[in-house]
Parts: C-alpha cells; sequence; structure tokens
C-alpha cells in the first residue's frame, strides 16, 4: 500500500494549443460526476504556474516561455523529491507534458545515486530541442531535457543566447545531467514524429512499442517487456499523455493522433506498470476541456486515474 499524495501542475505555457491548464480541474468535475470522493481522500498540493505569460509575447521563439517552465520545473522538482524523500508516491496530474522533466528532475533529486527508468506512454517522442524544433513549443522538448539532448546534427535553427542558456540550464536542475540515458527510456504509442526525433530513435536504438504491437501482443506482454528493458533500473517512471489514446477518444487534448491505443488499453497497460516495485512516480497530463466535447476526455482519464490508484492504495 503506497502513501499517494496528488501534485497539480496547471501549466500549460508549453503547448500550442490552450486551455490544458483546466485538465486537473476537468478530472476533479469527472470525479464528482462519478460520485467519487478521491480528491478529498488524498493529499493534494499545487504547484505555483507562470500560465500569465500567455498574455505577452513569446521573446524565445525557439523555446517559447523558456524561462516560465524553467521556473515550474524547480517548484515541481522540489515537491516530488520532498514527496518521495517522505516515502511517498508522488501522481503528478500536469497541463501539458512539458513540466515532466521537472519531475524527473525531482526522482533524480531524491535518489541521485539510482539508476532511472522512463516509460513514455504518449503519441510523441518529445525528444526535440531549440535547435530542432518545428513549433518553439516546450512539451516537445521534455524527454530532450532529461536526456541532455540538443541534436546538433539535426539542427535547423539558430537559437539565440538567451535561449541556449535557458535551455542549459534546464537540462541541469537538480545538479544532475544527463539524468537518464536512452537505454532507460522506453516509448509506448509513439507515432507521430519529425525527421529530426526519427534520427535519435534510430541513432540510439531506443525501445520502443507501438500501438499495433500493443494490439497484437497484448497489454500484458507490452508492460512485461516494458519493465524487462529496464531491469537495469533501480526506480521507474511512468508519465501518460492522454493523446497516447486514439484521436477518436482523445478529442479532448491538443494534439490527437489516429492510430493510439483504446482507453481500456491505455487503464490496463497504466495499472499493470504501477504494479511493479520500481515503479516510484505516475503522471498523467494534456487532457483539454476547451476542446471536448461533455468533458468526455476528462471521464476516460478519471477511470484511468482511479484504477491507477486503486492499485496502489489497496
Amino acid at each position: 500500500m503506497k502513501n499517494v499524495k496528488f501534485i497539480e501542475v496547471k501549466s500549460e505555457i508549453g503547448a500550442g494549443t490552450r486551455g490544458a491548464s483546466m485538465g486537473v480541474d476537468a478530472i476533479k468535475i469527472a470525479a464528482l460526476d462519478y460520485g467519487s470522493n478521491m480528491f478529498k481522500q488524498i493529499e493534494s498540493v499545487e504547484i505555483k504556474t507562470e500560465n500569465q505569460l500567455l498574455f505577452e509575447p513569446a521573446k524565445t521563439i525557439y523555446a517559447k516561455r523558456i524561462s516560465g517552465i524553467l521556473n515550474i520545473y524547480e517548484r515541481l522538482a522540489n515537491a516530488v523529491s520532498q514527496t518521495l524523500k517522505k516515502n511517498g508516491f508522488p501522481i503528478v496530474l500536469a497541463g501539458d507534458h512539458s513540466t515532466a522533466g521537472g519531475t524527473i528532475a525531482g526522482i533524480k533529486m531524491a535518489h541521485p545515486k539510482q539508476k532511472l527508468g522512463v516509460i513514455w506512454i504518449d503519441a510523441h517522442a518529445d525528444i526535440h530541442s531549440p535547435y530542432t524544433t518545428p513549433t518553439g513549443n516546450m512539451h516537445g522538448m521534455t524527454v530532450a531535457t532529461a536526456l541532455a539532448e540538443d541534436n546538433i546534427a539535426s539542427k535547423m535553427n539558430k537559437p539565440d543566447k538567451d535561449t541556449i542558456d535557458l535551455w542549459n540550464r534546464m537540462k541541469k536542475i537538480g545538479g544532475i545531467s544527463p539524468k537518464i540515458t536512452y537505454k532507460d527510456l522506453v516509448y509506448i504509442g509513439v507515432r507521430d514524429v519529425e525527421p529530426e526525433e526519427t534520427f535519435l530513435l534510430k541513432r540510439h536504438k531506443v525501445k520502443a512499442f507501438t500501438t499495433a504491437e500493443v494490439k497484437r501482443n497484448g497489454v500484458e506482454k507490452i508492460a512485461r517487456d516494458a519493465l524487462a528493458h529496464l531491469t537495469h533500473c533501480n526506480l521507474i517512471y511512468v508519465s501518460f499523455d492522454v493523446d497516447s489514446m486514439d484521436s477518436s477518444i482523445s478529442k479532448g487534448t491538443g494534439t490527437p493522433v489516429r492510430n493510439g491505443i483504446t482507453e481500456k488499453e491505455a487503464g490496463s497497460l497504466c495499472v499493470r506498470l504501477v504494479q511493479n516495485e520500481k515503479v516510484c512516480c505516475f503522471e498523467i497530463c494534456e487532457v483539454n476541456p476547451t476542446l471536448d466535447k461533455e468533458n468526455l476526455m476528462a471521464e476516460n482519464t478519471f477511470e484511468i486515474l482511479q484504477k491507477v490508484v486503486s492499485q496502489l492504495t489497496y
């Protein structure tokens, strides 16, 4: 039985579409609609955001609002680290996926000598840098910050000095860089990647399970194989982006992609993964109720979250 604690990060400055900051509250509304008192039973802390930056021009075009995201990284990293040091199990409820690098930093701050594995369940690889990004949106660079990856070999942009300085600080949050290696990374459901990302994934032979493999082999085998790939790791962090689910389900997210996993597959996968004793932190992100109808995305996400919490607390 784990001592679960919610860490809420209602940030959306790393996304290109507005509304993800309301995702956490949409999940809470879904809980109320289901008659659940989960959010009353479990302790929760909210991280101060920098969403006010949305009302200002993005000064760093190849890493939009990176100064604000750096601040959130530091706050979130401290909250995750403190929770882990008190033997808690942090479940991070986030807006956009850009802040997940702060979660990874927090785990490493709490356990600097432990080898950390990351299971990234997402339609996107999120392995761009300011040198390669086609959009400048920071939620596409999260894994790269953990890997301290610039991907200069695929460089297509010329970021200014301020951007480079902030980017280098972001990679070094917690005083550890890189925080993971490519061998410590597993992708599930990734299907929308740019050539610059494909270059890295192939070069480093990154372990990835496609949607087709999930459907062909079943959730149990995918989870078992993903965990087996990370047997060399002492700790594992599972990050679940709702756009890993098929666009027929995940309408309420900023970047829906076809040919994703189902809500049932997503729930079973997340539950199966958190059963593993090495998993020390779980994260859900990218619910955007402004793009949704009747709060369906948040309801699907709540059902998955409820299953995960039940697995950890009973």
